[in-house]
């Protein structure tokens, strides 16, 4: 089994939250309605390096562990571009077709299987998989107006497109 990794994910280990912090004080710094699980690991998705790095402070505060010695150990976080961002041994990464186009996924060196989870109501058609768009920080700055923060989304006007661009955030 394989869980979605669109946009920047935090991959954690089940087995990390269960024997620590447990269920109830993990769901709690859970913010956002990106997550799903298979057997061995669960997602958690952001669009911004900031609400990330937020998330691993507050793993971290009830006592998941982010790296230790620059080896994931907890927890680790995979861009749907680039992959893990530091060395783990317990997540497989890859590209998986689900018909109409592929994902990114990640599933743990334990397990074989190829089914992927997918948060709930989440669509392959208008994903970050089929229509993904980077905007380096200098972008925002220089190429993208910002309009309004509506429903956990920052909106804002692409000069190029003269179309709105959305981030959600945590």
């Amino acid at each position: 089994m394989a869980v979605l990794a669109e946009a920047i994910s935090v991959i954690l280990q089940i087995e990390s939250i269960e024997s620590g912090p447990g269920w109830d004080e993990f769901n709690e710094i859970v913010t956002n309605n990106t997550g799903c699980a298979d057997g061995f690991l669960v997602r958690v998705g952001f669009m911004t390096p900031v609400d990330v790095e937020s998330f691993i402070l507050d793993a971290e505060r009830i006592g998941l562990n982010h790296q230790i010695d620059g080896t994931a150990k907890d927890l680790v976080v995979v861009d749907q571009k680039g992959g893990c961002t530091t060395p783990c041994d317990w997540v497989e990464v890859g590209k998986i077709n689900l018909g109409p186009g592929s994902v990114v996924a990640c599933r743990h060196v334990d397990d074989e299987s190829k089914q992927v989870f997918t948060p709930d109501g989440w669509e392959y058609s208008g994903s970050l998989s089929e229509t993904y768009g980077f905007a380096p920080n200098e972008s925002v700055e220089k190429g993208l107006k910002f309009l309004r923060h509506e429903d956990g989304l920052d909106v804002y006007l692409s000069e190029l497109t003269g179309k709105e661009v959305y981030v959600g955030r945590s």
